[in-house]
C-alpha cells in the first residue's frame, strides 16, 4: 500500500499542525547524506535549474543577502 497522508492520518491535522510537522522532519534530516540515497531525478532537476538560471544571468540573488535583508541590522 503506498503511503498517502490519508493512510498515515495527516489529513485530519491541521495546518499548524502540519507546519510543524514539516519542521520536525527537516530538523531530523542528516546533515549529509550518501550519494546512493538522493534519487537521480534529483540530479537531473538540479542540472535543469542550473542551466535555466544561467540564461537568465541577473535575475536572481544570493540567499545570503536575501536572508541579511529579512532580518535586518543586528
Amino acid at each position: 500500500m503506498p503511503t498517502t497522508l490519508e493512510s498515515l492520518g495527516l489529513d485530519r491535522l491541521s495546518v499548524e499542525e502540519r507546519l510543524r510537522l514539516i519542521d520536525l522532519i527537516w530538523e531530523s534530516l542528516p546533515g549529509t547524506v550518501d550519494r546512493a540515497e538522493v534519487p537521480d531525478w534529483h540530479f537531473v532537476e538540479v542540472e535543469r535549474r542550473r542551466a535555466a538560471a544561467a540564461t537568465r544571468s541577473g535575475a536572481g540573488r544570493p540567499w545570503r543577502d536575501v536572508l541579511a535583508e529579512i532580518e535586518g541590522p543586528k
